[in-house]
């Protein structure tokens, strides 16, 4: 028989840094998987945290031939929060950021973002939106593979799409600088699939010409 496929999300649209519970449900199917999540159980719920409005397509194929169905999750940008001054120093607030703020990573020769890479901009945004006085640069990298004017425009295309989920999640675009260092700033220097996956990366630091 035909295999049938039903997916539903719980709630459909929340704000910025908020979860989702994804549950769905299969029949006559061998191998089910959803975009952005890979491979699943013919029935089941799993939570995610999207950090821009997502469609997620669910695929369940079998025997009889294949199914699909999808749910669509809005997420809306989160209120900016007004931080009253402190005195906090300048190293307390770089020490703050590079615990609150994570670098996001890309599959090779790819800039598309990836599924497990939203829920760590999610909590960029937030924490952005929560400090509004923040700038940050995003810095693109590549692995060592290719030429220096291909990972040059790799990186940019990384940075920017990190840049484009962090504007789409409401921080404001002129509060964030991109820049390509392609393949010459490495995170890790050995010829290895583990190294070269450390240094596809969108980086973020605190923008201290823009502050």
């Amino acid at each position: 028989m035909a295999p049938t496929a039903q997916i539903t999300a719980n709630p459909d649209t929340i704000t910025v840094g908020g979860q989702v519970a994804l549950t769905w449900k299969t029949t006559d199917a061998t191998s089910v998987s959803i975009d952005g999540v890979g491979e699943v159980p013919t029935s089941g719920m799993k939570t995610v945290t999207p950090a821009y409005s997502t469609t997620y397509h669910l695929v369940a194929k079998g025997a009889g031939g294949s199914a699909d169905a999808t749910v669509r999750v809005t997420v809306n940008p989160a209120a900016p929060v007004v931080v009253a001054p402190s005195i906090t120093s300048t190293m307390t607030i770089e020490k703050e950021f590079e615990a609150e703020v994570q670098d996001i990573f890309f599959d090779y020769d790819k800039y598309d973002i990836r599924g497990d890479a939203q829920a760590p901009l999610a909590q960029d945004a937030k924490y952005l939106l929560s400090h509004p006085d923040a700038k940050i640069v995003i810095g693109g990298y590549c692995d060592e593979r290719g030429s220096d004017e291909y990972n040059l425009a790799l990186g940019q295309k990384r940075a920017d799409a990190a840049k484009k989920v962090l504007v789409d999640a409401g921080v404001a675009g002129s509060r964030i600088r991109v820049i390509s260092y392609g393949k010459e700033k490495p995170f890790c220097t050995q010829s290895t699939e583990s190294c070269w996956q450390k240094n596809r990366r969108a980086g973020f630091s605190l923008d201290q010409k823009m502050q």
